[in-house]
């Protein structure tokens, strides 16, 4: 039987359950466009200190015939979470039943838990889901060359789990990723930095991936990107739409490094945003 301590919503013909796969470590140095003490300040108004971990949460989605997931953890990379695997059952899922996994973005905490420790497809039925760009980015010899050794990495980690479904690989531009699950590009995190909505205002839930590393922070200020954004501008950007869309038309959001609970409400109020996690 579901265990129904993990968190879950039900929205439209779909119910999503957030999993957290765990946590990795992150400092306050990641972020650009803002003054340290002010971040600071920031975090600890919100209950937490400069070296708070960071939640990794995936997302199951069931519904329209179809078991999915919103991007797959890391997978224990890099000694980062690897909880899901161990999760899943515990709400009536094995890795066998996973049709569809939605990727947001190919970055290690997201695709890491796609494969064993062998390199072996961890779902051996799904059908992986991800952005035509983001394939193409990592998949460019002359992106790799430029990279750091850090980043050297993560192309390895990146060929190699979308490497594990190449026969299952399906390459989208936009419209819709499954039956009542539409895609929103969120260019700028990553090239092919992608979204998914279900449903629409008042009622709907967007999966927005990595459109806030630090929540509390980078609500307050949208402007403060962080140095893991392949384009620092282009995901500021992406991220003040995403803000004025989810507040004004009254949407859920889902997010991989929101808190435990993985849910949130993003409010509009005299000309700046707050966000308030949702159970």
């Amino acid at each position: 039987m579901p265990d129904h301590s993990f968190p879950g919503q039900k929205v439209g013909d779909y119910t999503v359950t957030a999993i957290s796969d765990g946590y990795l470590t992150a400092s306050l140095g990641l972020l650009l466009n803002i003054e340290r003490d002010e971040a600071s300040g920031i975090q600890q108004r919100s209950g937490l200190d400069d070296h708070s971990p960071m939640h990794i949460n995936s997302f199951l989605v069931r519904g329209n015939g179809h078991v999915a997931l919103v991007d797959s953890g890391a997978g224990g990379v890099r000694q980062w979470g690897g909880n899901l695997k161990a999760s899943l059952p515990l709400v009536g899922i094995q890795p066998s039943d996973v049709d569809t996994i939605l990727l947001t973005h190919a970055h290690p905490d997201h695709i890491g838990g796609l494969v064993d420790a062998t390199g072996r497809a961890l779902f051996p039925n799904a059908e992986v889901v991800v952005h035509e760009r983001e394939v193409g980015f990592w998949q460019d010899d002359a992106n790799l060359a430029r990279a750091n050794e850090r980043a050297r990495g993560n192309f390895q980690i990146a060929r190699a789990a979308l490497g594990a479904y190449a026969d299952r690989l399906r390459r989208i531009t936009g419209g819709d990723a499954l039956p009542g699950i539409s895609t929103v590009p969120l260019r700028g995190h990553t090239e092919g930095h992608t979204g998914y909505l279900i449903g629409s205002a008042g009622t709907g839930l967007l999966f927005w991936g990595d459109t806030v590393h630090f929540p509390s922070i980078q609500v307050k200020r949208p402007d403060a990107s962080v140095t893991l954004d392949n384009d620092p501008i282009s995901a500021a950007e992406a991220r003040t739409r995403v803000f004025k869309m989810v507040s004004s038309e009254h949407l859920l959001v889902a997010g991989a490094h929101l808190n435990e609970r993985g849910f949130a409400r993003v409010v509009r109020r005299n000309g700046s945003y707050s966000i308030a996690a949702k159970s």
